[in-house]
């Protein structure tokens, strides 16, 4: 059993089980009912998103220097209150379950879910 770290509207693996989608907003122009049959996500868990304030940020990160900046405050708040719970179920959820958790960037190095694939790594998560 393990997490799978994905782009939201990509194909599925045959295994992959349920997509969370950890983004701030849901897709544009997509029914709500299509989300799960679009490739989106199955359940949405905008906790695990950056928050609103900090979501420009990483959104404009233009080197490296600002990207860690984003990083370390999005670290903060995913250690903190409800999100650091919600990670530590999703963790050890992965022993058990086939899932995963994505966002719409495609490039994963300069998105929160590489991020989010770190905070359950340390967390003891098992990740493909």
């Amino acid at each position: 059993m393990s997490i799978r770290i994905v782009q939201l509207g990509t194909e599925r693996a045959a295994d992959e089980g349920l997509r969370v989608g950890t983004v701030r907003r849901p897709p544009r122009g997509v029914p709500k009912a299509e989300f799960g049959t679009r490739n989106y996500y199955d359940v949405w868990l905008p906790i695990l998103a950056p928050s609103a304030e900090l979501m420009p940020q990483g959104r404009n990160a233009a080197d490296d220097a600002e990207w860690s900046a984003f990083e370390r405050k999005y670290r903060a708040e995913m250690n903190a209150g409800d999100a650091s719970k919600v990670l530590d179920l999703l963790a050890a959820l992965s022993a058990a379950s086939n899932f995963s958790v994505g966002c719409y960037c495609e490039d994963e190095r300069r998105c929160h879910r590489g991020i989010l694939r770190r905070l359950l790594s340390d967390r003891g998560a098992v990740i493909v």
